[in-house]
């Protein structure tokens, strides 16, 4: 697959990383072969469940986040490199990929770029999020003040594994801050914005929200990455 560079040439920090490949390098490989000791923590009450399992589908293990009825909340969050969480820093650039199939239509929040804190320790929440509502894939950037806009959103079938591949440059500058966004190997969406908390950020997968607490959610993951180079984890 052709190489992406790290957002191209839209600012002079960008342009640094882009002319930088040999620094490119899978950061992190949470192949669910590993379990879910990958995760950081899991966020999950009984009786939903994360696990590994083959599904006899040729994919080998997956992660299988179970939400059942009553819960609003069965994620993942944040990685583990080297047997500690790893720490995502504020002017840096990330690549974030992974297989996602769920058995709803209305699955929810199902990647946070989470903020670090509550209430009036954060700024923004989650100022990247991906939900899939009404059989439609949707991605978010939230700016200060819970200020919602829809960046791009595709209509998804159940049952079909999609990649999704996000690129995000952080930053607590507004002008600084970007995010590109991939689809089944397509680019989709690219974007500036603030996208670094006042005490940071990590990831969330799974699947999250009061209004999917009524509904049974499974969502299956599989092929988890993050690197420094869309290449990293495109596939």
């Amino acid at each position: 697959m052709r190489r992406v560079g790290a957002f191209g040439a839209a600012s002079a920090a960008l342009v640094v990383l882009a002319a930088s490949p040999a620094q490119a390098s899978v950061i992190w490989n949470g192949d669910a072969s590993g379990g879910t000791g990958v995760f950081s923590s899991i966020l999950c009450d009984s009786p939903g469940s994360v696990v590994a399992q083959d599904n006899d589908d040729g994919r080998g293990q997956v992660f299988k986040f179970n939400k059942p009825l009553g819960l609003e909340r069965c994620e993942a969050h944040g990685i583990t490199v080297g047997g500690s969480r790893y720490t995502f820093k504020n002017n840096s650039t990330y690549w974030l990929g992974w297989d996602t199939s769920t058995n709803t239509p209305d699955a929810g929040t199902i990647f946070q770029w989470k903020s670090y804190g509550t209430n009036d320790q954060h700024q923004q929440n989650y100022p990247v999020l991906m939900k899939v509502e009404g059989g439609v894939l949707k991605l978010f950037h939230i700016k200060v003040g819970e200020e919602w806009t829809l960046k791009w959103s595709t209509p998804v079938a159940t049952s079909t594994y999609k990649r999704i591949v996000l690129g995000i440059h952080t930053s607590s500058d507004a002008s600084s801050g970007r995010v590109e966004a991939y689809y089944n190997g397509a680019k989709v969406a690219d974007f500036t914005g603030r996208t670094w908390d006042d005490l940071g950020n990590d990831t969330r997968f799974g699947s999250y929200g009061a209004e999917v607490q009524d509904k049974r959610v499974i969502n299956w993951i599989d092929g988890l990455k993050v690197g420094t180079s869309y290449a990293d984890v495109a596939s």
